[in-house]
């Protein structure tokens, strides 16, 4: 991403400034404020001025910044110039909705193949992705050369599933399962929780107002 390494948190927004700056580059904008841009993404001004002096002069005091610049900062930055292929392991119904979504906001992520147990299922097509068995998952992420996937798959499996993604060669998870798999320091996992996600939205409408759960 960047040479020197970055917070988390910073690299966390990024995708959210490219998103909002592509957005604005289609709509024919040419410069924008750093106070223009916190009102689109809600961050504060000062916290995006921050982000962006990691890389360095990215914008003009006085000016703000340049948006085709700075799209095609963040593009090369967030590597959205080339095309990621990553792998469905279980296709459930949200493996389904996964593979009916499959990343259509983004020219640069595709789910390239997909894996599951069903004899329904495998050697099919669906949505224009290739199902595979089980079987034949370790073998076809080495030849594929896919190195992220999506884990879809139920929770007794999950670990199991996860030594062979680690023998397949995976450097990134993206874990769907609500248990926390464990796997080397070399493995990135990014937890997506989408029940925990509801259940925290909850608490906070039922014991904060509206600006206090905002925060």
């Amino acid at each position: 991403m960047a040479e020197n390494k970055i917070p988390r948190a910073t690299a966390k927004r990024l995708p959210l400034y490219y998103r909002y700056l592509n957005f604005l580059n289609n709509s024919g904008k040419t410069k924008i404020s750093s106070t223009e841009l916190s009102e689109a993404v809600k961050v504060d001004s000062a916290t995006i001025r921050r982000d962006f002096s990691y890389f360095g002069a990215l914008g003009k005091r006085g000016y703000g910044y340049d948006v085709e610049s700075l799209l095609s900062f963040f593009k090369k930055t967030l590597n959205q110039d080339r095309l990621t292929n990553v792998a469905l392991i279980g296709i459930g119904n949200l493996g389904h909705a996964l593979l009916n979504y499959n990343f259509r906001q983004t020219n640069n992520i595709r789910i390239s193949a997909a894996f599951d147990v069903k004899p329904e299922l495998i050697g099919t097509i669906q949505t224009g992705v290739p199902v595979y068995s089980m079987d034949e998952m370790v073998e076809q992420l080495k030849l594929q050369q896919i190195e992220i996937v999506i884990l879809t798959v139920p929770i007794e499996v999950a670990q199991k599933v996860t030594d062979q993604l680690v023998d397949a060669g995976i450097k990134g998870i993206m874990n769907f399962t609500p248990i926390r798999i464990s796997v080397p320091n070399t493995i990135r996992i990014q937890n997506v929780d989408l029940a925990k996600e509801l259940q925290t939205l909850i608490y906070f409408l039922d014991n904060y107002n509206t600006e206090e759960a905002s925060k």
